[in-house]
């Protein structure tokens, strides 16, 4: 098996410069870009994005279960609602962020991995938020 390096770099169009990122998340660092062809980083990213995708929907069931609870306890649904809302907004939010960064890079080949990369990332800080208000 291909030993994957633990740091590579980033480059990602935002306007008219490039930011270079200190390091890739662990989670996309499987996927080191160096060791594999554009299109097999691509499909390896895939993979990464259903299943961050797949704990993003443990980590919101979780949350919606404690405030179900809550819920049930005091007789306010508002936190539970607001819960919601917010999960919804930051779904919308996700798309455009990662959206915007996609079309900044077109018509490059690396548009497609750059919107799954974003997409990767800004899903894992969304389960830390809820992993950190979950405790």
């Amino acid at each position: 098996m291909k030993k994957l390096l633990l740091v590579t770099t980033l480059s990602i169009l935002f306007s008219s410069f490039h930011v270079t990122a200190k390091a890739p998340s662990p989670i996309i660092s499987q996927c080191d870009e160096q060791e594999l062809e554009k299109k097999a980083y691509s499909q390896c990213l895939d993979l990464v994005k259903i299943k961050i995708d797949r704990e993003l929907e443990t980590w919101e069931n979780n949350q919606l279960f404690i405030l179900e609870d809550v819920a049930e306890t005091t007789g306010r649904q508002s936190a539970f609602n607001m819960f919601k809302r917010a999960q919804r907004n930051f779904i919308t939010y996700r798309d455009s962020n990662c959206k915007w960064q996609f079309l900044a890079e077109l018509p490059s080949n690396d548009s497609a991995p750059v919107y799954k990369e974003c997409y990767i990332l800004t899903t894992k800080d969304r389960i830390n938020e809820l992993s950190r208000v979950s405790k």
